[in-house]
């Protein structure tokens, strides 16, 4: 990592960029399922994805940065698929069929996947008994958030499409946690330029698996509800412009368990927003997972606070 990028990231620009990943991306899953009602899967990928990359790239041109770089692109087009296309497009093809808190729980996986995918920093995470502790008590507070939930799904039974869709799942935590710790150690150069090229890669990929599919042809742009163009407006601007974009540079400047946080926060706000804006109920026993989730954060936080104080 370039110590430059270090220096210039001031604690209030981090505390932003956290801020925007935590709350931008909770409210994604809610999002994603009102798109996917207007939109094809792959269709909805490509669409979301294009535009955000190419909005990105106008504004990286407009700022003349240096936008194409081979050396740079290249890892960002690998990042970008195993981050947007598998990862991401996991969750989009899944939340289909399957509730979207059982889908969070799934995803919160990624930060185990972070600590035993990112081989350079064992020794510094798997002998820091804060950061180890509260990844296992983060996911079993995502778990105990979504026990209820949970036990819905699976009361009638699992289906073969439905076992599928989570063994997918599964898949794509590893490839998000594979294509984050990508992206942190190969990337060069700014964070709003691989982040347009990572998502170009991902629109790429996402369209030619819609015309294999054959999504174009049953496809008529007139039947697309007005709820499905507005989240994929928001899903545009806030979810991959800005989330996205933030997510790459905090890669760059804080460690990536650190950074992984994102995935318990996430159903935390998921949660907080049906409470408050759908008059959704909260039971005890997912107080109880908010809390927990909320100081396993906190202990990963103070212990990698205190790695960078002290080295």
């Amino acid at each position: 990592m370039e110590r430059s990028k270090v220096k210039d990231a001031t604690p209030l620009m981090v505390i932003v960029a956290f801020v925007t990943v935590y709350l931008v991306w909770g409210s994604t899953y809610f999002f994603i399922q009102k798109a996917i009602h207007g939109f094809p899967p792959f269709f909805l990928g490509a669409f979301r994805f294009s535009t955000a990359g190419l909005i990105m790239l106008a504004w990286c041109t407009y700022k003349q940065q240096k936008v194409f770089v081979w050396s740079q692109i290249k890892h960002s087009l690998v990042s970008g698929f195993l981050l947007l296309f598998i990862g991401n497009g996991a969750v989009i093809w899944v939340e289909q069929f399957l509730p979207s808190a059982l889908v969070a729980i799934l995803v919160s996986s990624a930060p185990l996947w972070f600590v035993l995918l990112d081989i350079p920093k064992w020794r510094e995470n798997l002998n820091s008994r804060s950061t180890v502790f509260g990844l296992l008590v983060g996911f079993v507070g995502v778990i105990i958030l979504f026990y209820k939930n949970m036990l819905d799904a699976f009361s009638t039974g699992g289906s073969t499409l439905e076992m599928g869709g989570m063994a997918l799942l599964i898949i794509g935590a590893m490839s998000w946690a594979g294509g984050s710790l990508y992206s942190k150690y190969k990337s060069s150069g700014a964070a709003t330029v691989n982040s347009a090229w990572q998502m170009i890669a991902a629109s790429v990929a996402f369209t030619i698996s819609s015309v294999i599919s054959n999504e174009p042809e049953g496809f008529n742009w007139s039947s697309v509800p007005s709820e499905a163009w507005w989240s994929i407006g928001y899903l545009v601007i806030f979810g991959s412009i800005a989330g996205f974009s933030a997510y790459v540079w905090l890669l760059e400047v804080r460690p990536a368990t650190q950074v992984s946080t994102y995935a318990y926060v996430n159903p935390v706000v998921a949660v907080l927003l049906g409470v408050f804006f759908a008059n959704e109920s909260i039971t005890l026993l997912q107080i109880l997972g908010l809390i927990i989730i909320l100081l396993s954060v906190l202990m990963i936080n103070l212990a990698k606070y205190r790695a960078v104080k002290y080295k």
